[in-house]
């Protein structure tokens, strides 16, 4: 027989739904700055620019710094943790820059995937040691809400039983660990991409993860007012030679959630998983405008999709600092309208925008 043995006061709890509703506030999303110095190594090649303390700095700067039409549009920023402490070139730490613009300062916490043992190359997340202690200092440096990502992928073996319940668990306990810190955990399954798998595969594999995540939610007592969601939109592998309208994955993807989502959870904010950025902003909009019932907001929390133009843009030129802030800046507004299913297509083709952000077993 269950008990139930409180963690979190009533207080506790208002302070959290308070966070993630603010967080997805109508016409916002998430801005994922959360790449890894390593993964930095791989955007910065792509310019022809070094991949250095003070170059990861100015680009995030272009970002944070962009002008006030952002704000509607930008209802929090997930930092990596050398970011966190980095400051303006005025002087002034980013996460109370962010702060001061009305957004929510977040944090990746989790330290990367690694091999679980058994299985056919699947992968669990680590990061657990310590995550009590680093939240807190975290909490104390101005973050409000973290984000933990596990991966599973779809062949004709996987992902296995033991995958799919080795990372929901890791996931409810990362969240418990943010929760009695007053962190809002962003739970993050994320079904990559890589196959041949059709919609119809991702559908029924997507609903399976996420009801074993919600089950293992519910047995560690975390507080679903208090989270949000960040899952794969359920489209066909990269290799399926079936392509499929926005429309279709749309219908898959709110049928998924509406099997498995609890309507107590504030947001789904969606992972862009190397779709090109318009590909991204298109299948949002169409997922907000499906005709089904929809108890949850449906928005981005978008890495690649939301700066692909930007560092492009920018090129590592100091001279194209507005034109890159500018694109950040149309793409962020692009996404905003998209999150209320409003976003309307100009029908001018833009070659960055409608690029493949693709990237086989992509890692952060």
């Amino acid at each position: 027989m269950p008990h139930q043995y409180p963690s979190l006061s009533t207080e506790q709890k208002k302070e959290l739904s308070d966070i993630a509703q603010k967080i997805v506030a109508p016409g916002k999303g998430i801005l994922a700055a959360d790449e890894s110095t390593g993964s930095m190594v791989k955007r910065m090649a792509q310019i022809n620019t070094e991949n250095t303390e003070e170059n990861r700095r100015l680009y995030r700067q272009i970002l944070f710094c962009a002008d006030d039409r952002v704000k509607p549009c930008i209802g929090g920023v997930i930092f990596f943790e050398e970011t966190l402490y980095q400051k303006t070139d005025a002087g002034e730490v980013f996460s109370k820059y962010i702060k001061g613009r009305g957004m929510v300062v977040g944090i990746k916490v989790d330290k990367g995937v690694v091999p679980l043992a058994g299985t056919d190359g699947e992968t669990t997340t680590q990061g657990l040691d310590g995550l009590s202690e680093r939240c807190a200092q975290y909490k104390k440096d101005g973050a409000d809400f973290a984000k933990w990502r596990c991966v599973l992928k779809i062949t004709a073996n996987t992902p296995s039983s033991l995958a799919i319940m080795e990372n929901a668990n890791v996931l409810a306990r990362y969240a418990s660990i943010c929760q009695m810190n007053g962190i809002v955990p962003i739970v993050e399954p994320e079904i990559l991409p890589d196959g041949d798998h059709d919609l119809k595969r991702s559908q029924y594999v997507t609903e399976k993860v996420l009801a074993a995540v919600y089950k293992a939610l519910s047995d560690h007592h975390v507080y679903l007012e208090g989270t949000l969601l960040k899952p794969n939109m359920v489209t066909a592998g990269q290799a399926c030679t079936k392509k499929y309208t926005a429309q279709e994955i749309a219908m898959a993807t709110v049928t998924a959630l509406r099997r498995t989502v609890p309507p107590a959870v504030p947001g789904v904010t969606f992972l862009s998983g190397g779709q090109s950025e318009e590909d991204a902003s298109i299948n949002l909009n169409a997922i907000n405008q499906c005709p089904l019932p929809k108890p949850w907001k449906l928005t981005f929390s978008y890495g690649r999709a939301l700066q692909a133009s930007t560092l492009s843009a920018w090129a590592g030129k100091p001279g194209n600092l507005q034109a890159a802030q500018a694109a950040f800046t149309e793409r962020a507004k692009i996404n905003g309208l998209a999150s209320t299913g409003s976003y309307v297509q100009s029908g001018q083709k833009d070659k960055a925008a409608s690029q493949s952000l693709f990237t086989a077993s992509y890692v952060y």
